[in-house]
């Protein structure tokens, strides 16, 4: 189980740390923050990235696919909905999107590229993300 510890040092700046590793997220100028660290959502998108990209790794590894380059980039964004079945917010009629970019190089076939692109749908980020989350919360005030 991995537990992420958040600590308020700044307006919006935030320390983050795992224990092992500490890093900071804060928002942009326009938004009030001081724009020391990537936001949180910056920071959504590099955990599917990096997930999908070691995925990627470990997969053709373990297959013995020559991969000679490999890159990864999604993109968030809400965008209004055909109809309002899947929005977030009704009121609004916008929806939550990721979309994706990945490029893999190699000398393989095309029945492989297609077997890798099904791989990266597999990352366990990307099925956390797609299939949803259960939030158990407690809050403290003192």
């Amino acid at each position: 189980m991995t537990t992420i510890t958040a600590e308020q040092v700044g307006d919006y700046r935030i320390d983050i740390t795992n224990g092992t590793h500490v890093w900071r997220a804060d928002e942009p100028v326009d938004l009030g923050g001081d724009n020391t660290g990537p936001n949180p959502y910056d920071y959504l998108l590099g955990s599917l990235a990096a997930c999908t990209t070691i995925t990627l790794t470990m997969y053709a590894k373990r297959k013995k696919i020559p991969i000679t380059s490999l890159s990864v980039s999604y993109t968030f964004d809400r965008v209004h909905a055909d109809d309002c079945e899947k929005c977030d917010d009704e009121k609004t009629g916008l929806i939550d999107r990721v979309t994706s970019e990945i490029f893999i190089d190699g000398d393989f076939d095309e029945a492989t590229r297609k077997r890798l692109m099904d791989i990266a749908q597999r990352c366990p980020v990307h099925k956390t993300l797609e299939k949803g989350i259960h939030f158990e919360e407690t809050v403290y005030a003192g």
